[in-house]
């Protein structure tokens, strides 16, 4: 696969920042993305909403089924990253 040049990305982060109601975001996650991947994305953020709670990864697990790599990723960039910070109360 080829890279994606940087401003490409960025399009689509101007268009998703563009979107003003979640139905509109539904309309167009679902033309962009494939049903697994919606539901891949919306563990990861119920599963930051676990650890910001405080649930253990043991407990993460089990709630959700998510991969203990995945939840090691979501783990460091909620308490490192800045997104999750932000949008994930």
């Amino acid at each position: 696969m080829a890279k994606v040049p940087e401003d490409k990305i960025n399009d689509l982060y101007e268009i998703i920042a563009n979107l003003t109601t979640a139905e509109e975001c539904k309309m167009l996650f679902d033309d962009l993305c494939t049903h697994k991947e919606i539901e891949n994305m919306a563990q990861r953020i119920y599963a930051a909403k676990l650890l910001k709670n405080g649930s253990t990864y043991n407990e993460v697990i089990k709630e959700t089924g998510i991969a203990s790599a995945t939840l090691a990723r979501i783990s460091s960039c909620v308490k490192y990253g800045k997104g999750y910070e932000k949008f994930v109360k």
